[in-house]
């Protein structure tokens, strides 16, 4: 019986199909199917995917060049920034520096000025003060003149109306008054 069962089995066997082992139909039509499949992928899907990798390439370089420009023009305008902050470092120096001297040239106009103005005050108050005591040298000769006219006069006893007599003797004591007042300035600056 066994016999018989294995004939049959091998019989069976090369009819019924191996799990293992697809028809060869099956495999045909499934390797048809694969390269329709490939062709249909390379011709439509791939050059998509192409189109989208070089697209993605291409911004990616742009966004990079993009942002390599701008940081050069940032880079050029910090330079320039730089420069013109310098420059006017630079000129508000150089400002600072002329209004110091202007300032040191009005200080020194208006001292000189002061000086000259204080010179004109002085000598003004100089020349008022000696006309005053030539002034009042002239009205003390006269009334002194006329005061030791008198008192001569009486000490003497005589009359001093003769005008060149009045003078004379005015004169002389004027003279002797003057010169004892220089001998006592002199005395004076000495000790």
């Amino acid at each position: 019986m066994l016999t018989k069962l294995l004939p049959l089995t091998e019989a069976a066997a090369e009819e019924t199909p191996s799990p293992l082992m697809p028809h060869t139909a099956e495999i045909i039509f499934g390797f048809v199917f694969l390269i329709l499949l490939a062709f249909a992928f390379s011709k439509f899907v791939s050059p998509k995917f192409e189109k989208a990798y070089a697209d993605r390439t291409a911004a990616i370089e742009g966004g990079m060049n993009e942002a390599k420009r701008a940081q050069a023009e940032a880079k050029a305008a910090l330079d320039k920034y730089n420069a013109q902050l310098a420059e006017a470092r630079q000129e508000a120096a150089k400002i600072r520096e002329d209004a110091r001297e202007q300032g040191a040239l009005i200080i020194a106009e208006m001292r000189e000025q002061a000086n000259t103005e204080a010179e004109r005050i002085v000598t003004h108050a100089r020349t008022q003060i000696d006309a005053e005591r030539a002034q009042a040298v002239a009205s003390l000769r006269s009334e002194v003149g006329t005061m030791a006219t008198t008192l001569a006069g009486r000490i003497v006893g005589e009359s001093l109306e003769d005008e060149a007599r009045q003078r004379r003797t005015v004169e002389r004591f004027l003279a002797d008054l003057e010169s004892s007042e220089s001998a006592r300035q002199a005395v004076g600056t000495d000790g």
